[in-house]
């Protein structure tokens, strides 16, 4: 025990629970938070030009290297500006721990109009968070800070949020420490192993669907070991791409809102195992689970086991355990399973033909930047129509290296998610793909890249247009354009002026040489891509459906 201030006692736990950087944007309320900081050269800080920003590199930073990403904001405007990355972390499943100052102890809930004042600001977090806390007193801090790390971290990872009073932080009192504790990951019920391991060793058509929940359990050895035990087919989810490498002769590719190859493998399996997914497929595709075919799911949070759909066998785990537990009790069986490899390889060849037609355009581009990047390259997809597409048509080899925004759907997270996952990656390449629209949420953190050394490359496609959104007038609203186009700056100058390199292509053919020079420049870079609308994936009937959907 010692004698302390609250910031410090605050500083002092972030770092005893392994916490290596904070992204922060100072202000009143947590001044004393940035003092402690100058005390603790183990904790890198990195000040951002918007709290909205800090939360996304905090989720990027988080999704990409599996520890804590830390944000520190400053009450009201502070707080609810970082809210809109503290819900992407929700969505996406991510480990990230948002630190708001407070006002002044005295002044909570008497609505006095103190300075960021806002009226229980805690409810405000209570629906995007698992767990949330306000401290009253300095002593209480290192346990509300280990409780937030536990709460991130144990199950289902998601964030947390925090909050210090401005009077709390400057208080001296004796306070004790705390040692970091290890995790707490569920097994899975041994009778439901036996169960689901039966089932899936007498399947003639087994289907492994892979979601996030892969992604935060680490399996990408554990997985593709198990879809050789049961020469099963694995499909992804946008955001389980890299849980099984997708150059694996097992890995089918991504499914996404109708397309990818769960067209041509769904209809056929009969027993489908979900492992870390919400199992959200589309309704309006006619081939849809059936009631003969038997489903296994595996997820770290109970409550998603029977939201959208009721499995055969539902097991509460960490995916890793989960699998593993399989993997022991599946042992030496002998599969039963009928899938050929020229089977495989034949429906890998028609989804690869189906998007072709589809999307000529986004796969040629996906092609491209595929080829540019090594194998570990991280890439954050953004909302836009490249991206979308991406989904589906740009190979993930390596795990913990493709970032969406999940449902949430973030415009604008791309940018600031990879700045993020840079900082935990020093020696990965990043890469954003993201829209003009969204590139226009945080460019000015360009200049927080260029001072950091933050080398991410981003990929501009410049329409000027909101496509989604106009692709949407021109289908659903017979050609009704309204407040969807866009005027933007150079973006390859815009660069400039913060200090990073821009470069701007007059064709889209430019790109590959010019991601290969960004790559090379070991500095922050913008390609500008000259870009049509296009039509996104969730506006375009799967191949083949089109009588069906209209």
């Amino acid at each position: 025990m010692a004698t302390m201030t609250g910031a410090q006692a605050l500083i002092q736990s972030l770092a005893r629970e392994g916490v290596e950087v904070v992204f922060a944007l100072p202000g009143v309320q947590i001044m004393e938070a940035f003092d402690a900081l100058y005390e603790q050269p183990g904790i890198r800080l990195i000040t951002v030009r918007h709290e909205q920003t800090a939360g996304y590199m905090a989720d990027g930073y988080a999704r990409t290297t599996g520890r804590v990403g830390v944000a520190l904001v400053v009450p009201g405007p502070g707080a609810l500006n970082a809210a809109a990355a503290v819900g992407t972390a929700y969505a996406s499943s991510s480990p990230v721990l948002l630190v708001s100052g407070q006002i002044d102890s005295a002044s909570l809930g008497q609505n006095r109009g103190a300075l960021h004042e806002i009226n229980d600001q805690l409810d405000v977090f209570k629906p995007i968070t698992k767990w949330n806390a306000r401290t009253t007193r300095p002593e209480e801090i290192p346990n509300m800070v280990h409780m937030a790390m536990q709460q991130v971290l144990d199950g289902r990872p998601r964030p947390a949020e925090i909050e210090v009073p401005f009077d709390i932080l400057p208080a001296t009192s004796d306070i004790e420490l705390l040692e970091r504790e290890g995790t707490v990951k569920q097994s899975p019920d041994p009778a439901k192993v036996k169960e689901a391991a039966e089932l899936l060793a007498k399947a003639e058509r087994p289907l492994i669907w892979a979601g996030g929940g892969c992604r935060e359990a680490d399996v990408t050895t554990e997985l593709a070991q198990l879809a050789e035990a049961l020469n099963a087919p694995v499909i992804t989810t946008p955001e389980g791409k890299g849980s099984i490498p997708e150059n694996h002769p097992l890995s089918v590719g991504t499914f996404y809102y109708g397309h990818g190859p769960a067209y041509h493998t769904l209809p056929q399996s009969d027993v489908i195992l979900a492992i870390g997914s919400r199992m959200n497929l589309n309704p309006r595709t006619p081939w849809s689970l059936r009631p003969d075919q038997t489903v296994i799911r595996i997820d770290a949070d109970p409550e998603e086991l029977d939201r959208l759909l009721q499995p055969r066998v539902g097991m509460v785990a960490d995916a890793r355990l989960g699998i593993n537990d399989l993997l022991a009790e599946l042992g030496g069986s002998t599969s039963a399973s009928q899938w050929k490899n020229d089977e495989l390889e034949d429906i890998r060849q028609k989804t690869t033909e189906d998007l072709r037609a589809l999307a000529p355009l986004q796969m040629e581009l996906a092609e491209t930047i595929r080829a540019e990047l090594d194998d570990d390259a991280i890439m954050v997809a953004g909302t836009t129509e490249i991206a979308y597409w991406g989904h589906l048509t740009f190979p993930v080899l390596k795990h913990r290296s493709y970032l969406t925004s999940s449902y949430f759907a973030t415009l604008g997270y791309a940018f600031p998610t990879a700045l993020g996952a840079k900082v935990g990656n020093p020696h990965r390449q990043v890469v954003a793909t993201i829209g003009d629209g969204g590139f226009m949420y945080a460019n000015s953190e360009l200049s927080t890249a260029v001072q950091e050394g933050i080398n991410v490359v981003t990929l501009v496609f410049n329409n000027g247009l909101l496509g989604a959104s106009r692709a949407d007038q021109m289908n659903r609203y017979h050609g009704r354009t309204i407040g969807t186009e866009l005027h933007n700056p150079d973006f390859a100058q815009l660069a400039e002026v913060y200090g990073a390199l821009g470069i701007k292509l007059s064709d889209r053919r430019e790109l590959g040489p010019a991601l290969r020079d960004a790559l090379a420049a070991n500095r922050p870079a913008v390609i500008e891509v000259p870009m049509p609308n296009l039509r996104p994936p969730f506006q375009t009937p799967p191949h083949g459906l089109d009588a069906v959907i209209g």
